[in-house]
Formats: structure tokens, sequence, C-alpha cells
């Protein structure tokens, strides 16, 4: 089997919409996860791929002490000026990319699904051609707030601050294949959806 061959899921949704329980349960199900944020956080540790370019991009101020990106620097750059979030994204996307798809290339073997985990796809525009299905899990604005609050303890502004950064709620359910809407869903009821879905997709 190859990655062409492989049901390639693009797995997305808000901050605190339940997105990652969702990848989870797909998992257990029997796909391969590729973790779009886990790849960005591997490449701007100490030593990574990413962090000659962000240094040279923005300076001495965007790496921190131990040699990694200063997330709360960067975040606050960002936020202030779109065109600095621009030149990240060409920093981080290309290689992101390119992890992606090594990622997906030895998960492959081993099963038939791979969900590509993605909080900015609908934003980034390029994974419809990437992937075969959209998967959107969708929850209230102030369902994430309250869920983020209770996880992280962000103070209620910046959670509203990321929420304001991704796409609206309408232009993911646009984009979907399929939508989960989380709103209220116990854990098992949540697997019932995933169990539902898997059997549409993947089992034929």
């Amino acid at each position: 089997m190859t990655v062409a061959q492989a049901l390639r899921i693009g797995l997305t949704g808000g901050i605190g919409s339940g997105k990652s329980t969702v990848a989870a349960l797909l998992v257990r199900r029997g796909a391969a996860l590729v973790d779009t944020d886990a790849i960005a956080r591997a490449i701007t540790l100490p030593q990574g791929a990413a962090i000659p370019a962000i240094e040279a991009a923005f300076g001495a101020a965007a790496i921190a002490p131990d040699g990694s990106m200063d997330r709360a620097y960067m975040r606050s750059v960002v936020f202030a000026d779109p065109s600095a979030k621009r030149v990240l994204e060409s920093i981080l996307h290309p290689l992101i990319g390119a992890e992606c798809e090594r990622k997906a290339a030895a998960a492959v073997a081993s099963s038939p699904v791979i969900v590509f985990d993605v909080p900015l796809l609908v934003e980034s525009r390029r994974w419809r051609a990437i992937v075969d299905r959209v998967l959107i899990v969708d929850a209230s604005e102030e369902t994430q707030l309250q869920r983020v609050i209770a996880r992280s303890g962000w103070q209620p502004d910046a959670v509203r601050a990321v929420i304001a950064q991704q796409a609206r709620r309408n232009a993911r359910r646009a984009a979907a294949d399929a939508v989960i809407y989380n709103e209220s869903l116990t854990l098992e009821a949540l697997d019932d959806e995933i169990r539902s879905l898997w059997k549409h997709w993947v089992v034929q």
C-alpha cells in the first residue's frame, strides 16, 4: 500500500472544540495520527530545523535562553502584526509539510487511514488538495472559552484573541465533508459519532 492509497483525513476545529479527543478516538479505531502541532513544536525546539530561519527573520529576541523559539514573544509579535505571521508561516509550513509526508509514508504500512491533525487547516487552504476528507469538530465560542480556561488557566481575553485569529465556525463547516457537533456530548456519545463515521468512510 502506498501513501496515496491510504484514506487521508484532515481533522480540524477551533481551540477548545475537542479536536484532540476526536483524534485519540480515531487512533483507537486504527488510524495513524500525524499531528502538525507536535511537528511545529519539534522543529522549534533547541537545534530544531526552523530555529536558524526564525532567528534570521525575527532576531535574537525570538529565541529563548535554552535555544528554542520563544513562544510567548512570537505569539505577541504575530498577533500584533499580520505580516510577521505570514513570515513565520513561510518558515514553518514547508518544514511541517515535509515532515507530515515523511510520517505519513512511514505510517501507511500499518494503517489504511491517516489522520492529519491540522489546527489551521481551513486557514491554510493548501490542505484541501492534500487530504481526501475534511472532518470538523465544532463547538460554540462560549464552550470553547470555558474549556480552554478550565484546561489551561488562560485569561478570557487571551482565549478570545486566539479564537479571533482562527477561521469562523461557518467557514470551517463550509469546508467540511463531515461535522461533529461537540457541544455537550459525553465521551461515549462522541465515540458513537466516530464509530458511525468510520463505518461510512472506512468500512466499505
